[in-house]
């Protein structure tokens, strides 16, 4: 057997002929040969598989030149002398073990393959492997070598075999065959893949062809077309619009009206018009049991809406008459019972104008009086007019079948939330008035000043009211009148009443009108100075603030020349 180690004693100037490596035993009698290629000139190293073998070109002596053998790695005995059996080693799939670069069973069994050179003849001997690892020595026993004691020569071959072992040892075939095994399998699974896409990607398209299938007798028509009715049409509904609702939304509410018979069919109309995109949120009045189509057309014509209306700021809950043209200016009754009309030209039915005023003439907390007003509300001498300024100016909608107390409930609360939004209730704090004070004195600047000018007649109040002096505004005279005039006579202003600033110190009972938000901003921020006199001096509005009475009276004189304060009574 070889012992992996050169005789002790070879001449280093001998030559090496490699010879063919041989066939490794774990390969399968049908595996292909091994192709054997000599080593380069310059190599030192030749690997055929997992044996490193190193070619020494050092000279040895010429009577042992028939006898050099390939220098292989020794393997690493506990204890070289005493006779003890390899440890066995796991065997993986290719046939190595971790420690061994050849097959581990050829250092335990015999190799039928196994050759020395003898006298240059190819003799092959069996492997012996229960035998002690003994010294070899030669016929002329001139080179024994101590079991114990490795010689020099052992030591270097050693370390040339360790340095020869390449970083990435080549696959075996088994290894080879695996890894085409493995590549096929992948080839197959990805063959699969695409199968499975393909499916799902078919499945996907029937889905869609039933959508459209399906979506096509619901949206155009068919023998699974939705539901609609064929006319003429009942009697009138009201339905609310409300803010943000999409197509889907009305549908719905207009099958639950009864104005269509199904969604469907008024969803599927409305997307084929154009003037769907006109539709405002508000409430209709529609018919029921109509086409969708005609559902479509009805909805969109603006003589259908009902409960919409304008309150202007200033305006005020009964009607007034201009006293310079006679023109008559409407109240918020009478824009409320216009709004309430329903029903064809001729035959239409709203809510009445004395209604309303009857109906705001009752129990404020069905009318939704807000708390902060309620105790001052419940005082005013004229219960027609509790309800004066508590209707803020602005677009309003409601449902004119809801009723003359439904109504004003609705107009005052919401009118109520949007006066609290500005600070209504806490910055009354900083100019001594509560709440409802500054609604009143809101309402003194929105009918006696310009927009730019409400700053400073807000203060031009609260200075009066500070050193308790007569407001003496028009407005209020022409309030209790139920008139409107700039200018108002001695007899007007001579007669008491709880609105009457001329006759009453303070603010008057009562809101004069609906301010807007802007008037109420001016009074809760008012303008600093020392103002207590205006006057308007020309048409274009032009007004005067003087703290002084002299300048205030030659004020007067500019405005009277001026056509200003002519009174048309």
């Amino acid at each position: 057997m070889s012992n992996h180690r050169r005789p002790a004693g070879e001449r280093p100037e001998f030559q090496y002929v490699p010879r063919e490596p041989r066939r490794h035993r774990y390969l399968d009698e049908d595996d292909d040969q091994v192709e054997y290629a000599p080593p380069p000139e310059d190599d030192d190293v030749v690997t055929t598989g997992r044996h490193a073998v190193v070619y020494d070109d050092r000279d040895v002596d010429e009577r042992h030149a028939d006898y050099a053998e390939p220098v292989y790695e020794r393997p690493v005995y506990e204890d070289p002398v005493h006779e003890q059996p390899f440890d066995l080693e796991p065997v993986y799939e290719d046939g190595y073990g971790p420690r061994s670069y050849g097959d581990a069973r050829a250092y335990r069994e015999p190799a039928a393959d196994h050759h020395r050179y003898d006298d240059h003849a190819y003799v092959d001997e069996p492997v012996r492997v229960d035998e002690p690892y003994e010294a070899h020595a030669h016929p002329d026993d001139r080179y024994d070598t101590p079991p114990h004691e490795p010689d020099a020569a052992f030591a270097e071959a050693e370390t040339q075999i360790i340095s020869a072992i390449p970083e990435e040892i080549p696959p075996t075939r088994a290894h080879a065959r695996t890894q085409a095994r493995r590549r096929k399998q992948a080839k197959g699974r990805a063959r699969r893949g695409k199968v499975f896409g393909a499916l799902a990607a078919a499945t996907v398209l029937l889905v869609l062809v039933g959508i459209v299938f399906v979506g096509g007798k619901m949206f155009f028509g068919g023998p699974d077309a939705p539901a609609d009715y064929a006319g003429p049409g009942g009697p009138e509904v009201v339905v609310q619009v409300h803010p943000g609702d999409t197509a889907e939304e009305i549908a719905s509410t207009l099958a639950e009206r009864d104005v269509v018979a199904s969604g469907s069919a008024f969803f599927n109309a409305a997307v084929q018009s154009n003037a769907m995109n006109s539709v405002q949120p508000g409430f209709y009045s529609l018919s029921t049991q109509i086409p969708a189509d005609d559902a479509v057309q009805e909805l969109t014509d603006p003589t259908s809406r009902v409960g919409q209306m304008i309150i202007s700021e200033g305006r005020q809950l009964h009607d007034t008459t201009d006293v310079q043209t006679g023109a008559k200016k409407k109240g918020i009754y009478t824009l409320i019972s216009e709004a309430s009309c329903m029903g064809d030209a001729g035959a239409e039915q709203c809510i009445g104008y004395d209604d309303l005023n009857a109906a705001g003439a009752g129990d404020l907390s069905t009318l939704g009086v807000p708390d902060w007003a309620k105790d001052s509300v419940a005082g005013v001498p004229d219960r027609d007019r509790q309800l004066e300024g508590l209707i803020a100016a602005g677009s309003w909608d409601f449902d004119p079948t809801a009723g003359p107390a439904a109504i004003l409930q609705r107009l005052v609360t919401e009118s109520s939330a949007s006066y609290e939004k500005t600070g209504i209730l806490t910055a009354g704090n900083q100019v001594g008035l509560t709440p409802y004070k500054m609604l009143i004195a809101a309402s003194l600047v929105e009918r006696e000043a310009m927009p730019d000018d409400f700053s400073k007649v807000a203060r031009v109040i609260l200075n009066r009211l500070a050193v308790n002096q007569a407001l003496q505004f028009d407005s209020t005279v022409n309030y209790a009148l139920d008139t409107t005039e700039l200018a108002t006579t001695d007899a007007d202003r001579a007669q008491v009443t709880p609105w009457n600033t001329y006759a009453s110190p303070g603010l008057p009972a009562t809101p004069i009108s609906s301010p807007s938000i802007g008037a109420l901003q001016a009074v809760e921020q008012p303008a600093p100075g020392d103002w207590i006199y205006f006057v308007t001096v020309d048409s274009k509005g032009t007004t005067l603030f003087t703290k002084s009475y002299d300048e205030h009276l030659a004020n007067i004189d500019q405005a009277l020349n001026n056509g200003i304060l002519n009174s048309g009574r």
